[in-house]
């Protein structure tokens, strides 16, 4: 199996967190996380989904104790895949707190993880249109939009969350694999690779061998063109 063909395996073997890993936290309201907690709760390395810290959340709005409770309800039901009670959970936040993006961006999770892609991008959208700043819902509408074929959407969305945080080290991976396996330029995705691993203290095996798989592509494409 060519190495493309295991990576497109790896990336359809896994979920959530830039379309692999455990569920990413995305935020309801009130404090942001700070960065040693997002470390510290971070999920192992693999495929597009880092060791490396999630940027912290914005702040959006505080919200009530026993609204938070009923959030992380949701988010305990949505990690152990009882998706019908976690989608009752954050439509009910949504209708309680319209002003927030953190209830759609977890309901965008909850059909991203049921199959429906459609709603799952609409809710993200709504949630990025409310917090236009959360670097994190910007990396999930990308991996949306990329299990959609909508690359360059994709690509968008990459590009913004990194506009707000350059070193959101998920969305680096995630742009440099839509470069590498979706539009076709090797060149980008080896520079994004590259600095993904540099925004990884810990290092990445298997980004480090999608690296070298490029650097040795790159002689044998100009052989073939030459010969041709």
């Amino acid at each position: 199996m060519r190495s493309a063909e295991l990576r497109l395996f790896a990336l359809a073997a896994c979920l959530a967190l830039a379309g692999c890993g455990a569920l990413p936290k995305l935020p309801f309201g009130g404090e942001a996380q700070k960065p040693a907690e997002a470390k510290a709760a971070a999920p192992a390395a693999a495929a597009s989904a880092p060791a490396a810290a999630q940027p912290a959340a914005v702040p959006e709005a505080p919200v009530s104790p026993a609204a938070q409770r009923a959030f992380d309800d949701a988010r305990r039901a949505l990690r152990a895949n009882r998706l019908d009670e976690a989608e009752r959970g954050f439509k009910a936040m949504a209708q309680a707190y319209p002003e927030l993006g953190g209830p759609h961006a977890n309901l965008g999770l909850v059909y991203r993880q049921a199959g429906k892609l459609p709603q799952a991008a609409a809710e993200l959208e709504q949630a990025v249109k409310l917090s236009p700043r959360q670097p994190l819902y910007l990396n999930e509408l990308g991996v949306t939009y990329r299990q959609q074929g909508q690359f360059a959407k994709a690509r968008e969305a990459y590009e913004s969350a990194l506009a707000l945080d350059p070193n959101y080290a998920a969305a680096v991976l995630n742009l440099g694999i839509l470069n590498d396996l979706y539009l076709g330029d090797s060149a980008k995705a080896l520079s994004l690779y590259e600095r993904y691993l540099a925004l990884s203290p810990g290092g990445d095996t298997q980004v480090n061998k999608w690296i070298a798989d490029l650097k040795n592509r790159k002689p044998k494409q100009a052989a073939a063109g030459k010969a041709s």
